[in-house]
């Protein structure tokens, strides 16, 4: 697979847009039932701050990237996703579901992966990042947003994720291409990165915040009345593209991130016993044993800004 990461590179610099290019008080924002709107609150909400997990994962990726351009492209991803999370908290003030300068909490599964990339992400290999974010990409893009734009006439709606879609589009043809290329890497390597990884006391910190998080993502889509095969068929997008390269079939992470993706696609796996008993226990964990709201969150904001 050849790839043009310079070409990339300039496609997202062109494309580049800012709140400031929408007008957030163009009519239709009453366009939604009180009972949508009241289900949307808290999707949104853990909608944005998951657009956060993103955006530290690129930045983790930013600083392992083997070339300039790959590392620029990741700035620009990190940029690209807090911009993602702004423009949601936007049309969270629009549909008058803020209060003031109030920026909504997530979830406690969303922020038990925020706690876990805040500590740890920046001690993590590439071939880690670079397989995991993918598949939280994959299910954020093909079933959350999705939804959104299915679901919501709201026409300040459609045209903020028309715009994120087409970002989610660049990061996920880049994720792939970065797994066929950290593929061509030599077994040795390979194999050295998948141990010294595993042997990460971090790692089941991470495999305990990962698991009930996307069981949690289905709660939450079948809250919203959505079928939850949208969410498990984003999930089959993850190995679809991914064994389309015979390297990034040779990652051992992306054999087992995509192995976990079948088991949370498989509804009568044994698997669920475990990850739905994750999202119950992980619902008691108390406030104060998290940390606080992560610094560089500080810049989130619904105000536009060119």
């Amino acid at each position: 697979m050849s790839y043009d990461f310079d070409h990339m590179l300039e496609t997202i610099k062109d494309k580049q847009w800012a709140l400031a290019d929408i007008n957030w008080d163009a009519p239709g924002a009453d366009t939604m039932s009180p009972e949508l709107w009241s289900k949307l609150k808290p999707f949104m909400a853990d909608l944005m701050w998951i657009e956060n997990v993103g955006a530290r994962g690129f930045a983790a990726m930013a600083k392992k990237a083997p070339t300039e351009t790959l590392k620029d492209i990741y700035r620009h991803f990190h940029a690209e996703e807090q911009k993602h999370a702004n423009a949601e908290l936007a049309l969270m003030r629009r549909w008058g579901m803020l209060d003031g300068e109030e920026i909504p909490q997530p979830n406690i599964n969303v922020k038990l992966v925020i706690d876990f990339l805040d500590k740890y992400s920046d001690g993590m290999s590439l071939s880690f990042l670079g397989t995991v974010i993918p598949m939280l990409e994959v299910a954020l893009d093909g079933a959350l947003i999705k939804f959104i734009t299915d679901e919501i006439k709201d026409p300040v709606a459609q045209e903020v994720f028309r715009r994120i879609n087409s970002d989610e589009s660049r990061h996920l043809a880049t994720d792939y291409a970065v797994m066929d290329l950290l593929g061509h890497a030599r077994t040795r390597k390979l194999i050295i990165d998948l141990v010294g990884g595993w042997l990460s006391p971090s790692l089941m910190i991470g495999i305990l915040s990962y698991v009930p998080l996307l069981n949690k993502m289905r709660d939450n889509v079948v809250a919203m009345g959505v079928d939850e095969e949208r969410l498990y068929a984003a999930l089959r997008r993850y190995s679809a593209v991914g064994e389309r390269s015979k390297w990034a079939r040779r990652l051992p992470m992306y054999q087992i991130v995509r192995f976990h993706g079948s088991m949370v696609i498989n509804r009568n796996h044994p698997y669920h016993l475990l990850a739905d008993a994750l999202v119950k226990i992980t619902a008691h964990i108390p406030a104060g044993m998290l940390s606080g709201q992560p610094t560089w969150s500080k810049e989130l904001t619904y105000r536009p800004a060119a």
